[in-house]
């Protein structure tokens, strides 16, 4: 059981019998470290910083001395990473473009499952997608990269016509034109950040929930409710696997989505 969990179990054990079970609440989510408000150093961060030391790490040792007949170390790493070279960069963006991508791409997909997987792992248990400021980080380079790449090829006038659908009558530009602008700068890194973030953080509060609650009823509830409890640590070990299967998803999906902004700025017809 992570901190946080613990953290919020004795809450709710001291406060006795009269106040009740307390729900987790979005505050679980921010735990400050070293510091206060918006520069305190917290939890996610910390964990963040962690993830990437662990992905260094592992991608160095498994690669170090690369066999023809690979390690189990080194069947891992070529796996994630032919799965993202090819699967994802050249699939979507093209063979003649997609090996300058391939490095952002396993780096995103990488970053983002272990810090997904991290919410399911003890000791960690805390999914670090979940907090909102991290997607917004990950968007924020994606959204740059594939205006970038748009505007290199075609200038910046082009990678704006390059967004209108071609063929179209001239009056429906006056609608075509707002609404194709909202969608590459609002719409596109609006809902990747946040089916990110959501997918994460409603995920790990359910995760919460179940065994906050079949806590609570363990300790304090009577016989039924002790049965209901136990019912309640049963249904958080699924929910668990499904998390876990979530967090792969949500990882694939935004580097596939990353990969389809890309081959889209690159593409020589709308």
């Amino acid at each position: 059981m992570s901190l946080n969990v613990l953290g919020a179990s004795i809450l709710a054990a001291e406060g006795g019998e009269g106040s009740g079970f307390q729900a987790p609440t979005p505050a679980e989510f921010y735990q400050p470290l070293i510091g206060q408000g918006d520069w305190a150093i917290t939890r996610p961060i910390v964990v963040l910083f962690i993830s990437v030391a662990l992905i260094s790490w592992f991608l160095v040792a498994t690669t170090r001395k690369a066999a023809i007949v690979p390690s189990k170390g080194q069947w891992v790493t070529e796996g994630i990473y032919g799965m993202v070279r090819n699967g994802l960069a050249r699939d979507i963006i093209g063979s003649r473009d997609f090996l300058r991508f391939v490095p952002l791409l396993f780096a995103l997909f990488t970053m983002i499952l272990v810090n997904n997987l991290f919410g399911i792992i003890p000791p960690v248990q805390y999914p670090t997608m979940s907090r909102i400021g991290v997607p917004i980080a990950l968007t924020l380079v994606v959204f740059v990269v594939y205006h970038a790449v748009g505007i290199r090829k075609n200038g910046f006038g082009g990678h704006i016509k390059h967004m209108i659908p071609p063929g179209l009558p001239k009056p429906i530009y006056v609608l075509i034109i707002p609404l194709e602008l909202i969608t590459y700068f609002i719409t596109r890194p609006l809902t990747l950040a946040l089916r990110l973030f959501g997918n994460m953080f409603a995920g790990h509060m359910l995760l919460l929930l179940f065994i906050l609650g079949g806590e609570y009823m363990l300790i304090h509830g009577a016989f039924g409710l002790k049965i209901a409890g136990i019912g309640s640590f049963l249904l958080a070990l699924v929910l668990t696997a499904f998390e876990g299967l979530i967090e792969f998803l949500q990882a694939y999906i935004f580097t596939l989505l990353a990969a389809t902004y890309i081959a889209g700025s690159l593409a020589d017809e709308h």
